[in-house]
Parts: C-alpha cells; sequence; structure tokens
C-alpha cells in the first residue's frame, strides 16, 4: 500500500495471492466472464460489455451499502495472455475512461479514476499466483481514511487473499456446475 498522491490521501494497491487448486487459464477465464460474475459478486447491480469506436468499453454498477450512493465505472479492460522466458503469463489490465454513450445516472456516483492490473501465473503445481495492482477513487462525500480502510478490509484477509475468495469460490462453483460458464467449461474440457 502506498499513497496515490500527496493532495488525496488515497492509496494504492497491491495484492499477492496463491490459489492452490486453481489452473491460471481458468482463474483468467472466470476473472474476465461478466455474465458469470452477477452470480457470484454479491456487489454487482449492473455490469455489461459494449463496443465504442473499436474498443470493448465495460460498464459496472456496484452495490454500496446504505446510505451511501452506488458507484459506477465505465472502463477499457484487455487480456493478453503472454510467453515471457517459458513462463505463461495470464494479464489483464483496466483503465477507466470517459464516453458519451454511458452518461451519468442520476444518484449513481461515476468513479473517474480507476485502474487495475493483474497478473496470473502458474504457481509450478496445480494453482496459479496472483498478483493485482489496484487503485481507485470513490468521489462523493467519503472521507479519505474511511475509503482507504473500506479497500485494505476488502483486499486483505488474515493471509492476504480476500481479494481472490470471491473469484476463487466462482470458480469451484463453476466446475461444480456446468450450466453456470459456458467459457469456463470450454477451458475444463
Amino acid at each position: 500500500m502506498k499513497p496515490a498522491s500527496t493532495q488525496s490521501g488515497l492509496y494504492e494497491y497491491k495484492v499477492f495471492g496463491i490459489l492452490k487448486d486453481c489452473s491460471p487459464a481458468l482463474l483468467a477465464d472466470v476473472y474476465m466472464d461478466l455474465d458469470y460474475r452477477k452470480q457470484w459478486d454479491q456487489y454487482v447491480k449492473e455490469i455489461y460489455e459494449k463496443e465504442c469506436n473499436g474498443e470493448t468499453v465495460t460498464y459496472w454498477e456496484m452495490k454500496y451499502p446504505f446510505p451511501m450512493s452506488n458507484r459506477d465505472y465505465v472502463y477499457i479492460r484487455q487480456r493478453r495472455d503472454l510467453n515471457v522466458e517459458g513462463r505463461k503469463i495470464h494479464v489483464v489490465l483496466a483503465q477507466s475512461i470517459s464516453l458519451p454513450q454511458f452518461p451519468e445516472k442520476s444518484g449513481v456516483i461515476r468513479v473517474n479514476q480507476y485502474k487495475q492490473s493483474l497478473g496470473i501465473e502458474s504457481d509450478g503445481k496445480e494453482g496459479s499466483k496472483v498478483f493485482m495492482y489496484h487503485f481507485d477513487n470513490p468521489g462523493g462525500q467519503i472521507p479519505s481514511w474511511l475509503i482507504n480502510w473500506a479497500t485494505k478490509v476488502r483486499s486483505r484477509g488474515r493471509r492476504g487473499g480476500r481479494v481472490f475468495k470471491n473469484v476463487d469460490l466462482a470458480r469451484r462453483g463453476c466446475q461444480a456446475e456446468e450450466t453456470h460458464c459456458p467459457r469456463c467449461n470450454e477451458a475444463l474440457l
């Protein structure tokens, strides 16, 4: 965790974790599948992709607890599967963008500063090593100390892996019930 800037009081986060029984390809597929995310991420109110100016743009409205307003994100997200010195690394990069095709909604606060980088590679066994960098400024009238505390709690578990627990639970559900996620079923075959 390090300060994003001295003026904002917000922090950038780096999270490392290992999922012992999840292959990197399957984990990346689950992470990228927005339709399936609606089933396992309790904070998703609305999420979809739309083609704009030759780019695939993601819209995501995130539920916030009362009395706060929901937040929404408009961002470009790309996945690349790289081969680096014989190591296969799945990389997902996301960054906010402003487009007139996604007007702001009344009662929802637009997150205009969002950036995320995700790297997934084999742990050398049957699992995955995962690295995530994350920054967002949720805006509104939330004190920066509360934003930092909530992000810290959300991104860390007892052993630093809470951010990946929901993705791992989704992956497990995906493997258990083949009808959940067609993209993941292809990876399982």
